[in-house]
């Protein structure tokens, strides 16, 4: 018999045994969005293998897939052309990720080949041939004892422990060490012999979280998996969590799709994060893919943060998820003292130091006194480059739209040398008589961030003190205990040995004045991020918010108090009908495009269109290049949606129309 590099492709014989493989082609068009059958060859039979890379040919052209399944029979009638290579036989794709990625891929209205390049790494094939260890034995269960000082707590563990699909969102205290109580949920499971699943922001939460684990697994009992571990060594990684060497994975937002074997737990940190967003299509976000996980395999799924997200707080209204929150003594005995500051101009007026450093004279002092204890500070100042939106010029409150609640912006170009006036970004409707709610105004202002002058300003007025920056390209992992001003935008604050003395978190009117549906509740995840790495207030540790203390926000941080602003923030978007209350897709593209696709739309009965409204650069005759449509419908409707979309766009790509579309469904930004 011919070699398989012999035997030309006419002699190909079909398998003797179920002939058939069904192929995930990647091929990223929406209406070619299912599985193709091919023939699999005789000498391809040992290695064509459910879950394996193949290349076939589509269209006239090689191109790479999944073989999903094999099967005995196909229902195409004609002529079923062979595989033409297995490019490995490693089964990359186990059928649990198979069928997660694409219960994903109908929950965003994106094809499944979308969702696996999301959730398979590219094949190096060296790290193929490398030895995978041994699995390590399952490691002794931790101490729960500090885990007896959330209510819930002990009972969370004993769940895990018992291998029953617990559901919880836990509110870690101010100052808690998070790795190591996550370690000691993970540990719990990984004892019953189950795998877990940790998925946390960025880079260096992977670090601290994968030390904690170490110490409680060893080496060999966790793995890391994120980006800046080059496609070998991640490749290398995740085929020893393939192979079920390893039972616990810390990761970034890929690692959701990790596929540990008989996961247990899954866990996602802070999942008011941005990064938790995937910015390629279908724009699945961490939380709701390791909620789908979860189902479809029975595992427990924990939430956790300093804050809490109008999402996770969905789950506990819905009895889905039990809420894990330590009592109010716990809290204030844990918690930092904050003040908070509305119109800081009297305080300026009367301390001349202040005004240098643009703090007020409570801020100065919380600082000089954390330095004089050696201790460092943290400075939070908004980060640059926001898109800009409108706020009052008076009293600096976000300008709404009467209609809708939206935000309102600029749109740019004149209609005969008059400039436009203020506009919708929601429901495009004019604004050309806008007055504050809160202090009648009529002036607006956009709003502006200042971060390297605060950092300037803050090195003259405390002369002889290190000023050190995190943000941007240069971000701190961590700050030695000693006398220091740390000057970081959201997001870039270094960890702190024994905690920062005070935290000032300048300029708040700037992240409550965003342009974005979420501002409140991300000002305050911010903030309450930012203070959660202060000291007790009984050891002296202060937070001074330079905000107006009337705010929800504010007076959620003051109070340390993220539910109640989850109820209020989840109760504000269920009257204004928005996410998460309501399932909600934005839709960009070119106006002709946008307007094919909304006449070919079938929406179920409560679904509704809002726009068109348009978004980036607009002509200098004042015509919009590319716009933007929100459709929303009822949350039981959700999927009727999600299909619908997918119906849309495939009919798009069906007919080779040249102009895109982009499809979003809940997304973090709807403007």
């Amino acid at each position: 018999m011919a070699s398989k590099n012999t035997m030309r492709r006419g002699e190909w014989q079909p398998a003797a045994t179920l002939p058939i493989a069904r192929v995930c082609v990647d091929v990223p068009l929406a209406h070619l969005d299912r599985p193709f059958d091919y023939q699999v060859p005789a000498q391809f039979d040992a290695d064509a293998v459910p879950g394996c890379r193949v290349r076939v040919r589509f269209a006239g052209q090689l191109v790479d897939g999944f073989l999903l399944s094999r099967a005995e029979r196909s229902e195409h009638t004609g002529k079923l052309m062979f595989l033409e290579r297995v490019t490995s036989p490693e089964p990359v794709l186990s059928p649990e990720i198979a069928a997660l990625a694409r219960v994903v891929a109908d929950r965003y209205a994106g094809t499944l080949i979308d969702v696996l390049r999301l959730a398979v790494p590219p094949r190096h094939a060296r790290a193929e041939k490398q030895a995978h260890p041994e699995p390590a034995p399952p490691p002794a269960a931790p101490d729960p004892t500090c885990w007896t000082r959330y209510a819930r707590g002990p009972a969370y563990l004993d769940a895990l422990r018992s291998g029953r699909p617990a559901h919880g969102v836990w509110q870690a205290l101010p100052g808690e060490d998070w790795p190591a109580r996550l370690a000691e949920a993970a540990a719990t499971v990984a004892s019953t012999g189950r795998g877990v699943v940790l998925v946390v922001p960025d880079h260096r939460d992977v670090a601290r979280l994968h030390a904690a684990c170490v110490t409680l697994l060893g080496d060999g009992g966790v793995v890391a998996l994120s980006a800046d571990l080059g496609p070998a060594e991640r490749y290398r990684r995740w085929l020893a969590v393939r192979c079920g060497a390893v039972r616990v994975v810390v990761g970034t937002r890929a690692a959701a799709f990790a596929p540990v074997a008989d996961p247990g737990l899954l866990v996602v940190w802070d999942d008011g994060d941005d990064l938790h967003a995937e910015q390629r299509s279908p724009y699945p976000h961490v939380r709701d893919v390791l909620a789908q996980r979860a189902h479809l395999t029975g595992a427990a799924l924990l939430i956790g943060g300093f804050a809490r997200t109008a999402e996770a707080q969905l789950l506990v209204d819905t009895g889905w998820a039990h809420e894990i929150v330590a009592a109010r003594e716990q809290l204030r005995a844990a918690a930092p003292r904050v003040a908070s500051l509305g119109d800081t101009d009297w305080q300026l007026a009367k301390d001349q130091a202040a005004r240098s450093a643009r703090l007020p004279s409570m801020a100065f002092d919380a600082a000089r006194a954390a330095l004089a204890a050696g201790r460092p500070v943290l400075v939070q100042v908004p980060r640059r480059g926001y898109v800009p939106s409108l706020v009052c010029g008076n009293c600096r409150a976000p300008a709404r739209c009467r209609r809708c609640a939206g935000p309102l912006a600029l749109p740019g170009g004149s209609d005969g040398g008059v400039p436009r006036p203020a506009a919708c970004r929601w429901c495009g409707a004019a604004e050309a008589a806008y007055r504050c709610p809160a202090c009648a105004s009529r002036r607006l202002r956009a709003a502006v961030v200042g971060a390297r002058r605060t950092a300037e300003e803050l090195g003259r007025a405390f002369t002889g003190v290190p000023v050190r920056t995190s943000g941007g390209d240069e971000v701190l992992a961590s700050v030695p205990a000693r006398p220091a001003l740390v000057v970081a935008t959201p997001g870039a604050e270094p960890f702190a040995e024994g905690g920062y003395g005070a935290a000032l978190l300048l300029d708040g009117w700037a992240l409550l004045g965003r342009a974005d549906l979420r501002a409140t509740e991300e000002a305050l995840r911010r903030w309450m991020t930012a203070a959660g790495m202060v000291r007790a207030g009984t050891d002296g540790g202060q937070v001074v918010v330079i905000a107006d203390s009337t705010l929800a926000p504010v007076q959620a941080l003051v109070r340390w108090d993220p539910v109640w602003h989850a109820r209020q923030e989840l109760a504000g978007r269920t009257e204004l009908g928005f996410p998460p209350a309501v399932r909600m897709a934005t839709v960009d593209g070119s106006p002709e495009a946008l307007a094919a696709l909304v006449d070919d739309l079938r929406l179920p009965d409560s679904g509704e269109v809002l726009g068109p409204v348009p978004i980036g650069e607009v002509a200098e005759d004042g015509s919009a290049q590319r716009e933007r449509v929100l459709v929303r419908v009822v949350r039981s409707e959700g999927k009727a949606l999600a299909a619908a979309l997918s119906e849309a766009v495939a009919v798009r790509t069906a007919r080779k129309e040249p102009d895109p579309v982009r499809v979003k469904l809940d997304p973090l930004e709807v403007l």
